[in-house]
């Protein structure tokens, strides 16, 4: 009696709308519950490689080193002021400005490294940056991150190459591949971001994300879609019966 109410010319549209908000409540349970899992995956990827011996890339290069972000990593070498490029839409506090982003050159290959914070204001073209210059043999010891190659949620993806140009100084997003491809020589799939110093106030000022490995509140928010999915499939039939 109450299938042949549910699908009865009067009940029809109505019904379709509780069986497709039903679906799509469970899809955002399910969601939720993929959200979880991935943010488990990456509080154990963060665990696993703070919890490693560091890294030395002048004694190892692995070839997986693609999978080690957030291991620590120590590297010697000289930087290439030449092709270092800067990531705009960077703050100090409430101070516009960019990071500066160079290669380090080594025995055995090449790494960028994410020096730091510097001004915006007088620092408009590759020339400026050269006032933070650090000749000679640099030891940079940090952790391992892997590059942005995709805008986040509201950002600006970087533009292609217009055909007089061959290279980008500044970048919206750190795409390794695509800054690879406009330094004259092989560099690693990943990059090298500092160790902070409390005491270093000058620009370029090294910095860290802020890490918090919890759970977050997906498994909370999936048990509420899957209540509404139920709430809606179990208590339509229910509110049928009582509709003359």
């Amino acid at each position: 009696m109450i299938l042949k109410k549910m699908f009865s010319r009067g009940w029809l549209f109505t019904t379709l709308l509780v069986f497709a908000g039903t679906a799509v409540c469970a899809r955002l349970g399910i969601w939720q519950l993929d959200r979880l899992d991935q943010r488990r995956a990456f509080n154990t990827q963060v665990e696993t490689m703070r919890a490693a011996d560091m890294l030395d890339l002048n004694k190892e290069l692995p070839s997986d080193i693609d999978s080690m972000e957030w291991r620590s990593v120590a590297v010697t070498g000289e930087y290439d002021f030449e092709n270092q490029v800067v990531i705009r839409n960077q703050y100090n506090g409430d101070q516009y400005g960019y990071h500066v982003i160079t290669p380090l050159l080594f025995d055995g290959g090449a790494v960028l490294v994410d020096r730091g914070w510097i001004p915006a204001d007088g620092n408009s073209a590759p020339g400026d940056w050269r006032k933070y210059d650090e000749a000679g043999l640099i030891n940079v010891t940090g952790q391992i991150r892997i590059g942005q190659a995709q805008p986040i949620i509201g950002g600006v993806a970087d533009p292609q190459l217009a055909p007089d140009q061959t290279r980008l100084d500044a970048w919206n997003n750190l795409n390794l591949e695509r800054i690879a491809k406009q330094i004259p020589y092989p560099i690693l799939t990943v990059y090298v971001q500092p160790n902070t110093e409390d005491a270093n106030s000058a620009p370029p000022i090294a910095s860290q994300p802020i890490v918090e490995l919890t759970e977050g509140s997906h498994f909370g928010y999936a048990l509420q879609w899957f209540s509404f999915a139920t709430i809606l499939f179990i208590g339509y039939p229910f509110y049928l019966r009582k509709q003359k």
